[in-house]
Order: C-alpha cells, then structure tokens, then sequence
C-alpha cells in the first residue's frame, strides 16, 4: 500500500492509510474488535478509491480480493474485508451507510475521524484543488445529497463540503472511543469555520 499510494496529492495517499490503520488499532483494541481483520481492512480500504475510478464502486472491493487471494487468506476472512471495504464510505447525507460488524464499524470510525479536525480541513482543501473546485463561494449553498449519484457526481466548493459532509461525521461514529475522540476534532472544525468567514468578510 505504501508503494502504491506514496506521494498521492488529494489527501488520500500513504500516510491517510498510515493514520487510518493506527486509529484502527487503537480503536479496535477499546472496542474488542478483531485486529487481524481490522488492520487488514484499514489498509486496504483505500486500494482504488472510487473517487478515482470513475465512480466504480466494485473496482476497490476487486483488487483488494485478488491482492487477499494471492497472500492465500481464508475465504471467510476475505469476504470480511471485502465487505468492510465495499461499505466504508460515506455516500451522501441522506445516504446510510451501516456496517455489520464491529471490524467494520472500528475502520468505518477510523477512516471517518481522519475526515474532520485539524487533518481533515488540510484534507478536504487538498482534495478541492486536486479536483479543481473553488475554495468558497457564497453564491453555491450546500446541498443535502439525498443519494450516492447526487453525492458522486457534486462539484460545489471546498467549504461546503464541511456543511455537506465533514460536520455530520461526528453524529455518524459507531464506536463510544471514536465518539469520543470525535468531539474535539468537531469543536476544531467549528472554530476554524467561524474564523474562515470572518476573515472572508474583510472589514473597510
């Protein structure tokens, strides 16, 4: 994974992955979940990000298996991962995305908490101008995606995505530990926002 993503400009690149399983770990440990499935799935969450892939869900959840199946993993184990992989992302506000096991929500909750707070605004601007989007505009409001084709397919501004996204994460973690965590880095994203427009209104 490491010389696979080494060097990504959008945020979600080796050292994403890096976090992602480190939290997973932590997190997993609180929470009783199984490591060996957790780390496994943490690393492989982001393989091919449908982000890049046209919006093709299944391209992920394939190369993950194929890497799984030539290390020779168990089938039950496989279809775990796979599972966790497939399901991980969020797809909208109005879109659930629920997870079916404890590994799942551990690297769920893992992935999202590298989403908000300090981490998350230095990634959501560099995924902005990977995409080549406008870093505000306050003629653009921000739009509750009511489905994943509406979620993919948005090209508002950077800063509504916090509205659209970022800022609903909190009230989504599954696990009491990343809820825990969450809150700080939710207050962060606040204050950040709050001194974003007040810079933006820029006084005579």
């Amino acid at each position: 994974m490491q010389n696979e993503l080494q060097g990504e400009s959008s945020g979600h690149d080796w050292w994403h992955v890096y976090r992602v399983w480190k939290n997973s770990v932590y997190i997993g440990r609180e929470e009783n979940a199984d490591l060996f499935v957790t780390q496994l799935a943490a690393l492989l969450h982001d393989i091919a990000d449908w982000k890049f892939h046209g919006g093709n869900e299944n391209i992920g959840p394939g190369v993950a298996r194929e890497w799984l199946e030539k290390l020779h993993v168990e089938e039950d184990i496989i279809s775990h991962i796979i599972d966790i992989v497939r399901d991980i992302s969020f797809r909208g506000a109005g879109v659930k995305t629920p997870m079916k096991t404890i590994e799942g929500m551990v690297v769920q909750d893992a992935d999202r908490l590298d989403a908000i707070g300090a981490i998350g605004i230095g990634r959501a601007f560099a995924y902005g101008g990977h995409k080549g989007r406008e870093m505000y505009n306050p003629d653009i409001k921000p739009v509750m995606h009511q489905s994943f084709e509406q979620y993919k397919n948005n090209k508002g501004p950077t800063i509504n995505h916090f509205y659209e996204k970022l800022l609903l994460l909190k009230g989504l973690m599954n696990t009491e530990t990343a809820k825990e965590i969450a809150e700080d880095r939710h207050k962060f994203m606040e204050q950040f926002l709050d001194r974003f427009f007040e810079e933006w209104e820029v006084s005579d």
